[in-house]
């Protein structure tokens, strides 16, 4: 063993994902049930509950499992039978072909997600109106939906919501002590794809419980079988989505992992009875997941056995943005931009406290502070706290980046350039209600310059 070889491996690890830009909020490392490392980026902290996105798919095929092993289903049971009442009165026979093994490896009958986030009231039950495209069992297509029904069926047999079954079946038994809930649609339903909530700690925990067999509280047959490999996924666009996919999670390079969007993992390694759990916000960069994943398997996996006995315990934060010493520019005359441009800008300007502008939102304020990440509200969302970095690359441009960081992790990313008497605005987002507006070009001129016209053509 050498533990300060070790400490310097997990250091590597960490200054790489911060070369690469990749967001971090949190990571546990343990091999052999013995925590190796962890760490925390303030003002992310322990105990934390965040939104963990698929991970809840995991979390919902458990459930289903558990269900299997108390005899109320089988797993080439027709998901149609559970939700008759559900059906047209002409049903598409790929629909009722379709097994719940069939859903659980994300085999279903459709190529996307049949609900409609803030159109549809039940999420589930767009699932069987839909217009199949395809037969079931057949290819791989990644689909939200099918993980909606299938926690609509653990309420339908237990009659308790995924979240109330899984704390009395395995939270609560296993110790999870942290704060978590589960986000739910509009007709008050858990989403059983996306919506859990929970700890950095409590999501290692669940995943030390199915490294070690399920430890009697998820079946033995179920945690075995599960990230094994039960259908081929050989068009994916990330290279560590290439391995396949098990039952509501995926095949890895050595294991499988539960993965969520934007960085939220728990990576199983039978083979070294090791595990990596991270929680992050990486949506921004499509590669990001995969950087995680690299970074990994390249820095900390190949040397494990160089830990000591003590876990190395890193206290990091989330970094600011590279930028220029001094602020060149702390007011600005207001920039008028037309109507109808991609970003919906009204007015824009510089204020000695960070950017203060008009669009869909009405007038908002993105407060920043260079040289740190600043705590403040998502600009127009006073209920939507944020982290907000910004840095001046040279004296006429500006980048900020802010990341929402409450239920729904997300941001957007801005430059502001300043040429003369005009400026352009160009700024991308990871899609949510909340970053709406913050893709997109626009370019706008001194209210003083065009008289106050707004004619930046």
């Amino acid at each position: 063993m050498n533990p300060s070889a070790f400490a310097g491996r997990v250091r590597r690890f960490t200054d790489r994902l911060s070369r690469e830009d990749v967001n971090m909020h949190g990571l546990i490392l343990s091999a052999g049930g013995r925590t190796l490392a962890q760490a925390y980026y303030a003002p992310f902290r322990e105990g934390q509950p965040h939104r963990l996105y698929s991970v809840s798919k995991t979390m919902t095929g458990i459930a289903i499992g558990m269900l299997a092993d108390d005899g109320r289903l089988s797993l080439d049971d027709r998901i149609a039978t559970y939700f008759s009442d559900w059906l047209p009165e002409r049903p598409s026979d790929y629909l009722t072909r379709l097994t719940i093994r069939d859903m659980l490896r994300m085999a279903t009958c459709y190529r996307q997600t049949a609900y409609r986030e803030g159109v549809d009231e039940n999420w589930a039950k767009p699932f069987f109106t839909g217009v199949p495209t395809h037969e079931p069992g057949t290819v791989f297509h990644y689909d939200t939906g099918c993980s909606q029904v299938l926690a609509a069926l653990v309420r339908r047999l237990s009659g308790q919501e995924v979240i109330d079954f899984l704390e009395e079946r395995l939270f609560a038994p296993l110790g999870c002590v942290d704060p978590r809930y589960w986000l739910r649609d509009p007709s008050g339903a858990c989403t059983g794809g996306t919506g859990l909530c929970m700890s950095l700690r409590d999501l290692h925990r669940v995943a030390q419980c199915l490294l070690d067999g399920g430890r009697g509280l998820v079946p033995a047959w179920y945690a075995a079988e599960m990230g094994r490999k039960h259908i081929d996924t050989p068009l994916q666009t990330n290279a560590e989505e290439r391995y396949g996919y098990g039952w509501q999670c995926w095949r890895t390079r050595a294991g499988w992992s539960m993965y969520g969007m934007g960085g939220q993992l728990a990576v199983i390694c039978p083979e070294r009875q090791a595990i990596l759990t991270t929680l992050a916000d990486t949506r921004l960069d499509p590669n990001g997941v995969q950087r995680i994943y690299d970074a990994f398997f390249d820095e900390l996996y190949p040397y494990l056995e160089e830990a000591g006995t003590e876990a190395v315990r890193l206290s990091l934060s989330v970094p600011p943005l590279p930028g220029l010493a001094d602020p060149p520019r702390t007011d600005s005359p207001v920039y008028r931009f037309p109507e109808g441009n991609p970003l919906g800008l009204k007015t824009l300007r510089v204020a000695p406290d960070g950017l203060r502008y008009e669009n869909a939102r009405g007038e908002v304020a993105l407060p920043f502070a260079c040289g740190r990440v600043l705590e403040a509200v998502f600009p127009g969302w006073p209920d939507v706290p944020a982290l907000i970095a910004a840095g001046w690359i040279n004296p006429d441009l500006l980048r900020v980046r802010c990341h929402a960081v409450g239920d729904a992790p997300c941001g957007f990313d801005m430059l502001v350039s300043f040429l003369g008497d005009r400026v352009t605005v160009q700024s991308r987002c990871s899609a949510d209600p909340v970053t709406a507006g913050y893709d997109g070009v626009a370019s706008g001129q001194s209210a003083a310059s065009d008289g106050g016209a707004g004619d930046a053509a």
